[in-house]
């Protein structure tokens, strides 16, 4: 994703609904679902545009960042192919 990617209304950098797609990796049709359920990012909607606050997008996965849990003490055993 480059500078040219991104939108600034105000000063306030948005992305648009193929942006975030690419930057996750997820269907364009798959944005559309959450926000027809209501789940998932934030948005605004100009002249037909769907377009989300870059900050936003940021937070969403800061909010799911997950960390590998560590294993209780004496629950270490050698396994092969990890």
């Amino acid at each position: 994703m480059t500078s040219d990617d991104i939108y600034s209304i105000e000063g306030v950098a948005h992305l648009t609904q193929s942006d975030v797609s690419r930057r996750w990796r997820l269907s364009p049709r798959t944005l559309e679902r959450w926000r027809y359920l209501g789940v998932g990012l934030p948005y605004l909607k100009l002249g037909g545009r769907v377009l989300y606050r870059l900050a936003d997008v940021e937070a969403f996965e800061v909010e799911r960042e997950r960390r590998a849990r560590t294993p209780p003490a004496g629950d270490c055993q050698s396994r092969t192919g990890i």
